[in-house]
């Protein structure tokens, strides 16, 4: 694999420099510890909910507190889905300006196949969610198409861990990149398709503690007791002026700097991804993820109404479809192949595993239908079994591949020098 010429301008998923690779990887053992905390707080939530004790869990689901005068009064699971997944998008928004300014995004080369991807990956299971709600008769679930378009990179993660595969540092950044950019198109796609009343006025006045915050941070002034505050305040704006406020917390993750005197981008991602990953997106899915199906019978009368049938086909169907088949297209047209140690088959395995879509699916259902109606109970269904069977055949995939996985990730890792830099990124400059 060492004597194969290096030759990245015709190839696609080749390796990134050795600083990238160090901070993925830094990025996806957080991501994985949350992954974990995601999956049991998902499934302590199942199971209470289908408990004798489901009423405890809804009483405290719904449980109001805040202040009635700023229209705060929510109920805890929307302050779990309004409030800490806005600290979850801040993050988001930092590890995207990060990508597009010191990253592989700024690369257009190197851009293209996660952005285009992402695309695919959101058209496909977008028009196969459609299709199975028009087929089956009922346009008003149509509401729901975005269900299905998004990537949890913790949830898939998190299934990787429990694999312990190796999987190659160029289709770990693929993926994690892929579901960066999901992540910017769903927030796109929040604010422009389920903002249902818009309030300019407080959506103005936002743009007070919003430009205060830009300017601490562009300054270098970053101090929390200034800082949280005007983010607090621009939250609350954005959420009463009816744009979803996890809007306010990407915008906000923009500000801050990621190049020059005052960049704190990589301060903020360090004390703010362990509360995202570790508490806020737990806390979330405990809130989200409680669904009464009413035993096998019930489970399976749910399973089969349009909504839940087109979540878990886009899931699994259209999610790999898309970014795999846009993979092979660009391939195509650009002329370019694949890095020398990698197949088609592990594109496929990458795709399977951008099928498991959870926390921002499950927002987007309580937006489309509402907490706690019929339909919104379909969606977590379609998310839960979706994203399950598309973590299974990931695994099917990957597992078969672990052998030639590990012997990459001991390529990859080799150093023969002990200077803590492996042999293959010396040849590069970073």
């Amino acid at each position: 694999m060492s004597n194969r010429p290096d030759r990245t301008g015709s190839r696609l998923l080749t390796r990134g420099s050795w600083s990238e690779a160090k901070r993925f990887a830094e990025i996806l053992r957080e991501e994985t510890v949350g992954g974990v905390l995601l999956l049991v707080a998902a499934g302590v939530a199942v199971g209470w909910a289908n408990s004798p004790w489901s009423h405890a869990y809804e009483a405290m689901s719904e449980f109001a507190f805040g202040p009635e005068p700023l229209h705060l009064r929510l109920s805890v699971s929307a302050w779990a889905a309004d409030g800490l997944l806005a600290i979850f998008f801040f993050v988001v928004g930092l590890e995207l300006k990060r990508e597009f300014v010191a990253g592989d995004l700024r690369d257009p080369r190197r851009a293209a196949l996660p952005i285009l991807a992402a695309v695919g990956g959101m058209l496909v299971p977008a028009s196969i969610f459609v299709a199975v709600n028009v087929a089956g008769g009922h346009p008003e679930n149509l509401v729901g198409w975005a269900v299905p378009t998004a990537t949890d990179i913790a949830f898939a993660l998190a299934v990787l861990a429990v694999l312990s595969t190796h999987l190659p540092s160029a289709l770990r950044t693929f993926l994690l990149t892929l579901a960066v950019v999901d992540d910017l198109l769903a927030i796109i796609v929040i604010a422009v398709f389920y903002t249902d009343q818009l309030s300019p006025g407080p959506l103005a006045l936002a743009l007070i503690p919003g430009g205060l915050f830009a300017l601490a941070v562009q300054r270098g002034f970053g101090r929390w007791w200034l800082l949280v505050p005007l983010a607090v305040a621009t939250w609350a704006l954005v959420h009463a002026s009816g744009v979803h406020p996890t809007v306010a917390g990407v915008l906000l993750g923009f500000t801050v700097p990621v190049l020059g005197r005052h960049a704190s981008a990589e301060d903020f991602e360090h004390v703010l991804r362990p509360l995202s990953a570790g508490f806020a997106v737990p806390v979330f899915a405990f809130f989200a993820a409680g669904v009464t199906v009413g035993g096998w019978s019930g489970f399976g009368d749910a399973v089969a109404h349009p909504v839940t049938l087109g979540v878990i086909a886009g899931l699994v169907l259209g999610k790999p479809l898309g970014v795999l088949c846009t993979a092979l297209l660009l391939a195509k047209f650009t002329g370019a192949s694949l890095d020398d140690d990698l197949g088609w088959r592990d594109v496929l395995g990458v795709s399977l595993l951008a099928g498991i879509g959870f926390t921002v699916s499950l927002l987007i259902g309580e937006l489309a239908f509402g907490h706690g109606t019929p339909a919104g109970d379909d969606v977590k269904i379609g998310v839960l079994v979706g994203s399950v069977v598309a973590g299974v055949l990931a695994s099917v995939v990957l597992l078969s591949r672990n052998a030639a996985y590990r012997r990459i990730y001991l390529f990859e890792t080799a150093d023969s020098d002990a200077d803590g830099v492996p042999d293959i990124y010396e040849s590069r400059q970073d």
